[in-house]
């Protein structure tokens, strides 16, 4: 049996952090995302949780929602962000804040071993907490470039770092491309010194580095060339190149030397 209650535990520690930067913000303010301001950070944030709570709660209605994302195409979340965003602030702080302890309180209730619709393959409770959590992350780390925030990695980034790892098939069938055979080796240095580390350590493809610039490359929060991470093996090289661990169309990630 699966405990939800660490991952969920990090999940609203995050959600906490990012709202006390945002609480004083000026949401009109442009973050790296192109068209983002970071009111629409925080109105995607809101959104998703809305339609992860409906994955949740009422998973018959959710081959709706993937009608409407298909018929809408790539500006399908960008929309969705557009709209939430016209709500006056303290609404939407509001709906953001009782969204995500209402989703929650849904993947604690559901029965063990339950899969929920998503945008990509089925997502079992633990996954879609986890995602919540990369998203959290990743969004929060828009805002705190926006505003110019140093940031102190966290523990609870090793969710992410696996989630990052486990989506490797993932970012190449995005891409149209097919997903390597063998797995590949995974060294991350934790923000607290320990290695962490994922597959076979006599595998050919590698990629080493520490686990916030792992993260940031996933989340697509940075470019590989402006990390410290290295990759040995072409596989392994086009993983960075393309890596994603969000669903939906290929991102356009960040630029090489935007941050330095």
């Amino acid at each position: 049996m699966v405990d939800l209650r660490p991952i969920l535990d990090d999940l609203a520690a995050e959600s906490r952090s990012l709202d006390e930067v945002v609480v004083g913000a000026d949401w009109a303010a442009p973050t790296p995302a192109a068209g983002w301001t970071i009111g629409h950070q925080i109105a995607h944030l809101a959104w998703t949780d809305a339609k992860a709570l409906i994955a949740v709660r009422t998973p018959g209605e959710f081959p709706e929602e993937i009608k409407r994302a298909l018929t809408a195409g790539e500006g399908y979340v960008d929309a969705g962000a557009a709209e939430e965003v016209k709500k006056p602030r303290e609404e939407l702080l509001a709906e953001w804040r009782d969204g995500r302890e209402a989703l929650a309180g849904a993947l604690l209730a559901a029965p063990e071993g339950t899969k929920f619709p998503w945008y990509g393959p089925p997502m079992s409770a633990a996954s879609l907490a986890t995602a919540r959590m990369m998203e959290t992350w990743a969004h929060s780390q828009d805002v705190h470039d926006a505003l110019g925030l140093p940031r102190e990695p966290a523990g609870s980034i090793r969710h992410i770092a696996r989630f990052g790892v486990r989506t490797r098939d993932f970012s190449f069938a995005v891409h149209s491309l097919a997903p390597p055979a063998a797995e590949f080796r995974v060294e991350l240095r934790a923000p607290g010194g320990e290695l962490w580390t994922y597959g076979p350590e006599d595998a050919q493809q590698r990629v080493t580095g520490s686990a916030l610039d792992f993260c940031l490359v996933v989340t697509q929060r940075r470019h590989p060339a402006d990390t410290d991470l290295r990759a040995s093996g072409a596989e392994a090289v086009k993983w960075l190149e393309i890596a994603q661990a969000f669903a939906g169309p290929p991102g356009n990630g960040r630029k090489a030397g935007q941050f330095t």
